[in-house]
């Protein structure tokens, strides 16, 4: 009986590596909670074709965009936990939709294993290249004299450039009319043309225009000043605290995925934005390689959503 029990313990730990090596033997879904084009979706089809080529199996981007994100992750959620649906999001839906829509469907504490942060980005305070505003000083100036006379504008309520202001605002003890645009087009069109006064943006948004000379980065967001705008000062520099912020995207899986599968796909999101065709790329988009383990993933989310909750509580910001 003893041998019995053994072999049988002995059959079910083979076949469970045999299931977890088989991953994937199907195609894989990446769910982009946004529409095709931007920053996220960029990352989920380079990640893609890049997984497709280390793992051998087929990685489709599925978009499903909607109530700023939200709409997509909760559909990832619902899905099997396999490892043949991945969410591959920007943060708003892991650490800013949740505390802006009442139900959006998942609860990103519960729902999901996080597996990397695959990128991040810090934003960059801009103007236009004709602003009577040369530097931070000069808009603390302004905004001290003048409470809520200087427009800044956003791609939309909640989206981290919005975020970013309101967290500049409350460090400073300033205040400033929010100025919503439904994309981020929008917002550098407008603010090319003088339109509204100011922005935070993301850098890899940023970079064409800056280096055009139709925006001016006045200081960014980063601990450290970038190699990609080596003369822009941190706001840490300028004596500004509590304002370090990256945009980022990264992947997570619905709850429940098979720790093999889990670690497979991370070693494999490691290796491919380690590629030296992909990370070189990336970096001269602007986008900073992170790569962290699930464990530090999910503590990374975890305090983001904290930190994130309280800016929306003291704004008192709304998804409308």
């Amino acid at each position: 009986m003893k041998t019995l029990l053994i072999a049988c313990g002995l059959g079910l730990a083979l076949a469970a590596g045999a299931q977890a090596q088989a991953w994937p033997n199907k195609p894989v879904t990446l769910v982009v909670p946004f529409p095709p084009g931007g920053s996220t979706d960029m990352i989920a089809r380079t990640l893609g074709a890049k997984l497709q080529e280390k793992l051998g199996a087929t990685f489709v981007v599925d978009n499903k965009p909607g109530a700023g994100g939200t709409l997509g992750a909760a559909a990832a959620r619902r899905a099997a936990p396999d490892g043949y649906t991945l969410l591959v999001s920007s943060l708003g839906p892991f650490v800013i939709g949740p505390h802006l829509i009442k139900t959006p469907g998942y609860d990103p504490l519960k729902d999901f294993d996080y597996v990397t942060v695959a990128v991040q980005t810090p934003n960059v305070l801009a103007v236009p290249a004709n602003s009577p505003y040369k530097s931070v000083a000069d808009v603390l100036a302004f905004l001290k004299a003048h409470p809520g006379k200087m427009s800044f504008a956003s791609a939309g309520n909640g989206t981290s450039d919005h975020l970013t202001a309101e967290l500049f605002w409350q460090q400073t003890g300033t205040s400033a009319t929010h100025v919503p645009y439904k994309g981020g087009a929008l917002v550098i069109n407008d603010l090319i043309g003088g339109q509204v006064d100011a922005t935070f943006m993301n850098i890899n948004t940023g970079l064409p225009n800056f280096k055009a000379g139709k925006l001016k980065p006045l200081a960014i967001t980063s601990t450290q000043r970038s190699p990609l705008l080596p003369d822009v000062p941190t706001l840490e520099e300028l004596g500004i605290k509590g304002v370090v912020v990256n945009a980022w995207q990264a992947v997570a899986a619905p709850k429940g995925l098979p720790a093999d599968v889990k670690a497979r796909l991370h070693g494999a999101l490691v290796a491919a934005l380690n590629d030296a065709q992909v990370k070189p790329r990336l970096q001269e988009l602007g986008f900073e390689i992170v790569a962290n383990t699930p464990e530090q993933f999910t503590a990374f989310q975890a305090a983001e959503f904290l930190r994130w909750k309280k800016v929306i509580e003291t704004g008192k910001i709304t998804a409308d």
